[in-house]
């Protein structure tokens, strides 16, 4: 699934194209991905003016001048396509542009999803009040995880996968960021020492920094809206590494943990 660098990195994309332009033409290509499209999308979205693209957790948001935004989440496998070539039968929406380019999003599986809402109540969409800060954000601080994880007996990286702990945060993220900090991934949230906090936060936003520079980890069917792959894996210091070496001399073990197989070194993760 596309995490979070890869929802920043198709947003990057797509704004070079959209942001100011006048949308001359919305298409669906059926009724439904994840869920149906919203009845009023081709009719609110035509003629309306892309004001600016922005991004919450893991949804893309495209603003328009109708005070109304566009919210898409890519499921598994979905990614936007610009000026294709030829047409594919997995291209579910279109937008066309006033200058001629051609948005496509590209959903095989179709576990995506595209909603609309009025940018003034974005806050209020039920899948974001409730959604702790931005690992990018100002407000992601040693004191907000401390105050967030205190008295709680769940491994941390569970709950840095807890979308009202941290907005955003997945599998593949966690653990590089556990490493950095040295921090167990099994250890209890609320045993994590205020230091390893304060170590945790700068991990966080570096590693996503890091792969959003590389315009995100390419693992199965995720692209750049421009067709090429993005590259973090190969920097990968513990995911999806297991048994080869840490740079510590010792070895990258994985386990399963709650449902999801987690990567590290308990030669450096205490």
């Amino acid at each position: 699934m596309p995490e979070l660098p890869e929802v920043e990195t198709t947003v990057r994309g797509l704004a070079r194209v959209l942001e100011g332009q006048r949308l001359t033409r919305v298409q669906t290509n059926r009724p439904d991905l994840r869920r149906p499209f919203p009845p009023d999308l081709v009719q609110t979205l035509t003629g309306a003016r892309v004001t600016s693209l922005g991004r919450r957790a893991k949804y893309g948001l495209i603003n328009t001048d109708r005070d109304q935004t566009v919210i898409f989440h890519l499921g598994m496998s979905g990614r936007w396509r610009i000026d294709p070539e030829m047409p594919d039968k997995h291209d579910h929406m279109l937008f066309e542009t006033e200058s001629g380019r051609v948005l496509a999003l590209n959903d095989p599986r179709r576990f995506g999803s595209v909603d609309l809402m009025a940018t003034a109540a974005l806050g209020q969409w039920p899948q974001f009040a409730a959604m702790g800060p931005e690992p990018l954000g100002s407000e992601l601080t040693a004191d907000h995880l401390k105050a967030a994880l205190a008295g709680r007996k769940q491994a941390i990286k569970l709950l840095l996968l807890d979308q009202r702990i941290v907005a955003g945060l997945g599998n593949i993220y966690v653990c590089e960021a556990l490493f950095r900090a040295g921090i167990s991934p099994s250890k209890a949230g609320g045993a994590v020492s205020r230091p390893a906090l304060e170590r945790l936060v700068p991990a966080i936003r570096a590693v996503l920094e890091e792969s959003i520079a590389d315009g995100g980890s390419t693992l199965r069917d995720y692209a750049r809206p421009d067709g090429e792959l993005g590259y973090f894996a190969t920097h990968f210091r513990v995911y999806d590494r297991e048994s080869q070496a840490c740079s510590c001399g010792g070895t990258i073990r994985r386990f399963a943990q709650g449902g999801r197989s987690t990567w590290y070194c308990p030669k450096c993760q205490k």
